[in-house]
């Protein structure tokens, strides 16, 4: 797997790659993966959790493979996690360091859905009682009109909570949020945060300039004071550097790569045997890398059968 494979997997090598970690049970899978080719380029199969030391040696590995091979690198992507970059600062210098767009998004979005739970759970609240049985008096009708409307009003927020994080919206969903949200200043003030964070990902920007529109934003998030507490992530450093990729057009700004790499592992564990072990676990990927080596040649074989059958069937 440490010659051939990687003569084959750097024969095309991008210059960009996503790192991350996986972990099944006591062991830890190491992934390197090429952010634009999609090919596993090194992995190790731990029985701890990695600390700084393991990722700076596995690092080392994989830099010392660019430079049996002559190659160079010109960009990583990982999520969040504080394990990668003092490793990648000590290993590969000043390469630009993405952190992914799509983990830094989830966690804007789950702050946004429970600023709306929270909400609803106030409108609850708020509910007045009302005695059982039919109304008498008029008090008592209005208590339960405002009742109804207010359990409507939390159905509608619940149901339509997907509009305050969805990226694009129509203009009937738009109709939909300005609807549910009458009477609620704080919430239309979220979604056009969210918008605004949107916008910061927008490839037709450059970062410093992307970086200027996230120091406004983060001014106006504190004028809002029920809103700042919510959004207290978008003061995390991280969404600085997820802004990396607007200056250059090849760096990937997820590692869907690596991601996908991790899922495909997730679901083989569940359908292909209950008892891990480091050993089974280390045959599995080499053999999994392995598969993915020899796709052309499946292709290609595949393909002959396919035109030679089609051709006998058309002599009969």
């Amino acid at each position: 797997m440490d010659a051939g494979y990687l003569d084959w997997a750097l024969a095309d090598f991008s210059g960009y790659i996503a790192v991350d970690e996986l972990y099944d049970g006591p062991f830890c899978v190491l992934s390197l993966v090429d952010n634009r080719t999609f090919k596993r380029l090194l992995y190790q199969v731990l029985d701890h959790d990695p600390d700084h030391q393991d990722i700076t040696a596995f690092l080392r590995r994989f830099a010392s493979a660019l430079q049996e091979h002559g190659l160079t690198l010109r960009g990583v992507t990982t999520d969040g996690s504080p394990l990668y970059p003092e490793p990648l600062r000590a290993v590969f210098g000043d390469v630009p360091h993405q952190i992914c767009e799509f983990h830094i998004l989830k966690e804007l979005t789950k702050a946004i859905l429970r600023a709306v739970a929270k909400v609803r759970k106030q409108l609850a609240g708020r509910q007045p009682a009302v005695k059982r049985g039919r109304p008498a008096t008029p008090a008592a009708k209005r208590a339960v009109r405002q009742r109804k409307r207010l359990r409507q009003k939390i159905a509608d927020l619940f149901e339509h909570r997907y509009l305050f994080v969805q990226h694009d919206l129509t203009p009937g969903q738009r109709r939909t949020l300005q609807r549910v949200t009458r009477g609620l200043p704080q919430l239309r003030a979220l979604r056009a945060l969210m918008e605004e964070v949107y916008r910061l990902f927008d490839r037709r920007c450059r970062t410093d300039t992307a970086l200027a529109k996230l120091a406004k934003l983060r001014q106006r998030v504190r004028r809002f004071k029920q809103v700042g507490k919510v959004l207290s992530k978008l003061q995390s450093p991280n969404l600085d550097k997820a802004l990396t990729f607007l200056d250059d057009k090849l760096l990937p700004s997820t590692s869907n790569a690596v991601e996908r790499g991790n899922r495909r592992h997730r679901k083989m564990q569940k359908t292909v045997y209950r008892v891990r072990t480091q050993e089974h676990i280390h045959d599995r990927i080499a053999l999994d890398m392995l598969r993915d080596s020899q796709k052309g040649g499946r292709t290609k074989t595949t393909k002959t059968l396919h035109k030679a059958r089609a051709t006998q069937e058309s002599l009969f």
